[in-house]
Formats: structure tokens, sequence, C-alpha cells
């Protein structure tokens, strides 16, 4: 299906600079072997990149750092956004029209939607989740998450085109008083899940008990505090990745641990069977 006008709803184009460099860093550091095994230079699309292009010019920067080859396309469905980006247009990055349709001419190695799809309803997400997997090239990803304005707090959800593999959440430890501040930065899909009863507040809850009981390391610091509530939650949690990501400040659990329960899936899915992902 041909459209004449991009699929999807315009953003509040909220951005700043460095707001998005926790899920940059963790893309580079968790799967830059993506990016360079790629046969021919990778697209990576950023979609929905705000009011202004600067998240995406530095993810551009450092994607070229390890992949010189890198072609980067920023994708927004406001007309004034792309045309204040175009000054910043260099070699292998680009600024068009566009929403989730992606048009783009070759399958992306990687998508980034941030910030995206919290104005959408839940049941909407499973709709986009489909639609921009389907498009990633084979073996890409899809990084569709949630951050605070500064960029302190962060989350965000892997996908392939199976579909959601992790659940990140990543902060800034230095100003970290508790792992609750990830509560309000949660994915759509899980951000009216966090719920007794839910197996992500479940999670949640783990964490921020871990991180009480780990309070006496806090005299060792922060990090080591981090380090120790993570590690705790091995026996019980499938924690995805080594302590140096949580050294970082993050923690990545998979999916099938933290997703919403059979009957609200059941729901969730009757639900997006009906909609389409279409502009309003």
């Amino acid at each position: 299906m041909k459209h004449t006008r991009p699929v999807g709803t315009i953003t509040r184009g909220t951005t700043a600079p460095n707001r998005l460099r926790r899920v940059d860093r963790w893309l580079v550091g968790v799967h830059g072997g993506l990016l360079r095994a790629a046969p021919e230079a990778p697209l990576v699309v950023d979609l929905g990149y705000g009011a202004y292009p600067i998240t995406t010019v530095e993810l551009h920067t450092r994607l070229r750092s390890m992949r010189p080859d890198v072609q980067t396309i920023g994708l927004e469905i406001d007309p004034a956004r792309v045309a204040a980006a175009l000054p910043s247009v260099c070699s292998g990055l680009d600024f068009r029209l566009g929403g989730f349709e992606l048009p783009v001419d070759r399958a992306p190695t990687v998508i980034r939607a941030f910030n995206v799809l919290r104005q959408y309803d839940e049941s909407e997400v499973a709709g986009v989740w489909h639609a921009l997997t389907a498009r990633l090239a084979v073996g890409g990803l899809l990084i569709e998450g949630t951050c605070s304005e500064n960029g302190r707090v962060a989350t965000w959800v892997a996908l392939d085109r199976s579909g959601p593999l992790t659940l990140t959440l990543a902060g800034r430890l230095a100003s970290l008083e508790s792992p609750a501040v990830f509560a309000e930065r949660l994915p759509k899909a899980l951000i009216h899940r966090n719920v007794p009863g839910e197996p992500i507040h479940a999670f949640l809850q783990a964490l921020e008990r871990a991180w009480q009981t780990a309070a006496p390391i806090g005299d060792l610091g922060v990090r080591q505090r981090w380090i120790a509530a993570v590690g705790s939650l091995l026996p019980q949690w499938p924690i995805v990745g080594r302590a140096n990501r949580w050294r970082l400040g993050e923690v990545s659990v998979a999916w099938s641990a933290v997703a919403g329960t059979a009957a609200t899936d059941a729901a969730s899915a009757e639900s997006a069977t009906t909609r389409t992902v279409a502009p309003t």
C-alpha cells in the first residue's frame, strides 16, 4: 500500500544534546557487532527525532566511529522539522519526511524509535512493532523506548523480526536515588502494566528490594551498590548481559520475564487486530 503522507502522530518534539546517549552507548557496546558484520554499508533509521536533529547527528557520529560507512536517515512527519534538520546533512547522514511507513530504499539494520509511542494507546504498540520489524534487514534490530527530558533515566525494548527480546533499564547512577524512577519511564507496552500481578511490577519490586538490601555496600560507591543489586537478581530473573554493562547503570532482562500476563496480552492482541496504524 502506497502512503501519500507520513504515517503516525506528531510528537511533542522535545529533544536535547546527549538525551539519548545511554541507548546509543548500549547499541554500540552490545550490538556493535551487528553493524560491523553488515556485508554492505548498514542503514540506520532514527524515527521521530523531534524538533531538532541533534540526537540523530550524535547517533550518526557515534556509529561512524566503529563503522565509517554507516548510513543514517532521520525521519519526521512534520515538514518544518525536516527543513530545520537539512543544514545538518553530511556524508552518510540525511533527513526525510516520513513515519511508520519508513520511506527508505533498503532494509534498515537498526531502527531507533525513542519517545515516539508514549502518546499512543497500548493496544496500538503491537501493530507498530510488527510494521517496523517487518522492514528490518536480516538480523536487524528495532530499539523502541523512552527517557526523561535530560536522558538520565531511560528504558527500551530491543526487538528483531521474531518480536521483543529484552527490556533494558539505564540510569545515571550518580543521581539514582531508587530504581523506582524507572516506573514512570517504562515503554508504552509496559507502563500501564506496572500494577500488582503483572510481571513488570514484580521485576521492579525485586530490583527495589535488592537495591535496599545492598544499601550497606553504598559506602563503596553507588556503582558497587548497583552491581550488587543487579547481581542478586540472577537466581530468580533472566538477566541478560555481563557485569560490565551493570557498571554503566544498566540492567537488561529477557522480555519473556516481564511481558504482560497471558490474559491481558490476549486482549491487547485482539484489539490490535482490529486497528491499523494510520494518521490521526
